[in-house]
């Protein structure tokens, strides 16, 4: 069966955690690896993941390569983004206008 893997980058703004594991992993940009298989079609090709991978670095020089699946990730990504956005509206509204000093 012909198989693919691809390398991309995560980033995350905060703190977060991923389904399956119980340790909070620190911001920062993440490597990822997603691994498809070919599916086998008459009429166009196309490809199913069965496995996501994150590297995760440790700041005492290791490093651990955990399995994840690939929807729990875009689960912490938003959630990442949420707080973003939150912690972005929030200093906007704490800011005075210009029209009040």
């Amino acid at each position: 069966m012909l198989s693919r893997t691809t390398t991309s980058f995560v980033t995350f703004a905060h703190p977060f955690l991923v389904a399956g594991y119980t340790d909070e992993l620190p911001p920062g940009s993440y490597e990822l690896f997603a691994e498809d298989e070919v599916m086998q079609s008459l009429s166009f090709m196309a490809y199913r993941r069965t496995a996501t991978h994150l590297l995760i670095r440790w700041p005492t020089g290791g490093a651990e390569l955990r399995r994840i699946d690939h929807r729990d990730l875009e689960m912490a990504l938003a959630q990442d983004q949420s707080c973003e956005k939150r912690h972005k509206n929030s200093e906007a509204a704490l800011s005075p206008s210009k029209d009040q000093k």
